[in-house]
């Protein structure tokens, strides 16, 4: 799964490595430890332009009449046929965009120990994600969001039995593409391969969300 990101990168380097065009207005702030139900920032593609924007990370179907039940990921396998997800896959397909994400292996007893994953270039990356608008009373509206998961690389498989969708810079904008086919769309939902990545572990810092500086990615030395 993937339940911690960061996203530190400036919107000049987003920009320019993403192909943005348009962006909302909000601040803009380094974070090196988002958690769910929190902001993510996401790209989604509108008649041609790439439009960068915050969505809240916790997928809540248009239609969804309890928006306490909020999956953060969706399993690549069943992405195009689950009843929760099938619309937006087809629909409404996005970029997360991050710098990182967590991982925590399992030890012996309760303890888990967490671990930094990034590209090794140190660019920032696009995890596939799918979105949804809910249209609430008095004209509100909530954007959400969803990282698609699948089988781990041999690299994470040492920490985890899943892994982020982690998109290839020549096939973002297919999956940003609506008028995609959907066979092309469901092979890009496969691991990054393992030299692409580098992973280390970190302290504990990262296990509450409350901890949010450049001290959560230092490498744990022992």
């Amino acid at each position: 799964m993937c339940g911690r990101i960061t996203r530190n990168s400036p919107r000049e380097t987003i920009a320019n490595e993403f192909g943005v065009t348009r962006f909302a207005e909000v601040d803009w702030h380094p974070h090196y430890n988002v958690a769910p139900s929190q902001l993510v920032e996401t790209i989604i593609s509108v008649d041609g332009e790439k439009r960068l924007g915050p969505m809240r990370w916790g997928f809540v179907s248009s239609t969804a009449k309890e928006p306490k039940l909020a999956p953060i990921n969706a399993r690549a396998e069943t992405l195009s046929t689950s009843p929760m997800f099938r619309d937006a896959f087809r629909r409404h397909r996005c970029l997360v965009v991050a710098d990182g994400f967590y991982e925590w292996k399992k030890n012996d007893g309760r303890r888990r120990t967490p671990f930094f994953i990034r590209l090794k270039s140190g660019r920032p990356f696009g995890f596939a994600g799918i979105w949804s608008l809910k249209r609430g009373e008095k004209g509100t509206r909530l954007a959400t969001c969803a990282i698609a998961t699948c089988p781990p690389n041999d690299l994470m498989e040492k920490i985890h039995n899943r892994m982020p969708v982690i998109l290839p810079v020549g096939v973002r904008d297919r999956w940003l593409d609506p008028a995609a086919d959907e066979t092309e769309l469901r092979g890009l939902l496969v691991p990054l391969p393992d030299q692409e990545l580098e992973v280390y572990e970190v302290s504990s810092l990262v296990n509450s969300p409350r901890n949010d500086s450049p001290e959560c990615v230092r490498p744990v030395v022992r």
